[in-house]
């Protein structure tokens, strides 16, 4: 911008203008900054790597008739019922109370008409969630909210929250103004009280506690039910394996770019690794464990599109699961409420303050009102449209690539755009045989 015509202004680098606006802020509230999201610096993420399509080397498949499966598995290793999947696609955990009910019932009709699972989250499990829900894990966290035995029993899946992306090492939140009276009946909470949940479970405080109660959950699910266990991108080889050793049947490895209802932004932004690491070197622990594939791997974390599925297949993950991009699909931060979102200070595309309640979109609400607008019926239409289009394209890719089953991607699918990109997946950089730090290669 130019001033006199004698100088010009400069922003700062390290004090740009979203710099000042927050120490603004932080001054003026005297308490940190709250959102949902996931992280939105820029990490290396699956768009920096490319996919290796077939020609003459290797063969394509013919997309209107030759099959490339997309079915999976999860809890092969000790569950007397394992889950079966058609596609390689979950719904991530996203508590009763961070959504609405008829929200959480969408998210379950959607899942069911694509044939995959959907998951409780934190505070237990809704009646119209089970009803709607064929296959739904029934998430066990620090908390301890809503937890309940007998909908343990109702689950066909159990997953142990160690972390989660956006936080790991932290606990949740829920603000007051979110616990209605059936949200404080489930948590057993007071209404209208501000709760923030541990940030590690009371029962354990290791691998071998871990262990006893992984056993415990088996007791009580007469082994039936597949034991999840899922971490927050960190140390995540060592955490793998011990989850393992713990007895897992099924890993979830969430990195730092997973959303959350609502934690600190300094959080968000600044714990955990980017999700692309996290994949390969959780897929690198049970390797090394000669238990790839065995005990099955989801990764979470800035899945969006097909492309990320498919990458993230290659990379060694048996399932992906999508939270935020879900929200979005059923009609979050849709451009015809942009009036609606700009009225309570935020707007349609930028809207991250799902834990205000205030969504208009009647989501991310536990306002009647607001919940009211909210169809499930078409919400569960629109997730199950977008889990087609993104089983469609990674099925298309692997076709390409030559693989009759999305499972037969691999590392030697993809090349990397950037050195960070290659280094992290430990795939060669684009045009090169050079993977940093591999290969004798400094």
């Amino acid at each position: 911008m130019a001033g006199n015509g004698s100088w010009a202004l400069r922003e700062s680098y390290l004090y740009d203008r979203n710099v000042i606006a927050e120490i603004q802020r932080a001054a003026q509230e005297g308490i940190y900054d709250i959102r949902g999201f996931g992280a939105k610096r820029r990490v290396p993420h699956f768009d920096d790597l490319l996919l290796l399509g077939a020609s003459i080397s290797r063969y394509p498949l013919e997309g209107y008739r030759e099959r490339c499966d997309t079915n999976v598995t999860l809890g092969t290793r000790f569950a007397k019922k394992p889950l079966e999947l058609r596609i390689p696609i979950t719904i991530a955990g996203m508590s009763f109370g961070a959504l609405s009910a008829p929200a959480k019932e969408a998210l379950g009709r959607g899942a069911t008409e694509m044939g995959t699972s959907t998951t409780t989250g934190d505070g237990g499990m809704t009646p119209e969630e089970r009803e709607h829900s064929k296959l739904l894990v029934y998430q066990l966290l620090p908390s301890r909210y809503g937890m309940n035995p007998d909908d343990l029993r109702k689950a066909d899946a159990i997953e142990v929250v160690v972390g989660q992306g956006a936080k790991p090492g932290g606990g949740g939140m829920l603000l007051g103004h979110k616990i209605s009276d059936r949200v404080a009946e489930m948590r057993n909470l007071p209404k209208g009280i501000d709760q923030r949940s541990a940030s590690r479970h009371p029962d354990w405080t290791g691998p071998d506690d871990l262990e006893i109660k992984i056993g415990e959950l088996r007791e009580i699910t007469d082994w039936e039910k597949p034991i999840f266990v899922k971490v927050g991108a960190t140390r995540t080889y060592y955490d793998v394996q011990l989850a393992v050793k713990a007895g897992a049947d099924v890993i979830v490895v969430d990195g730092m770019q997973g959303g959350t209802a609502a934690t600190q932004d300094v959080f968000i932004e600044h714990v955990g690794i980017p999700t692309l690491p996290a994949v390969r070197i959780a897929a690198d622990a049970l390797q090394e464990l000669d238990l790839h594939r065995q005990v099955q791997l989801i990764v979470s974390g800035g899945i969006r599109t097909g492309a990320d599925v498919a990458k993230a297949l290659a990379l060694g993950a048996d399932a992906v699961s999508i939270g935020t991009a879900a929200l979005i699909a059923m009609g979050d931060n849709d451009p015809h409420r942009d009036e609606e979102y700009r009225a309570i200070g935020s707007a349609a595309g930028f809207y991250d303050d799902w834990q205000a309640g205030l969504d208009p979109a009647g989501i991310s609400t536990q306002d009647d009102e607001l919940a009211a607008r909210f169809d499930p019926i078409l919400g569960g239409r629109r997730i199950a449209n977008y889990l087609r289009v993104l089983t469609l394209e990674a099925q298309t890719l692997a076709r390409a690539c030559g693989k009759s089953h999305v499972h037969n991607l691999e590392p030697e699918d993809l090349v990397a755009l950037t050195v960070e990109a290659a280094a992290m997946a430990k795939v060669p950089l684009a045009g090169t045989d050079w993977i940093p730090g591999a290969n004798g290669h400094e």
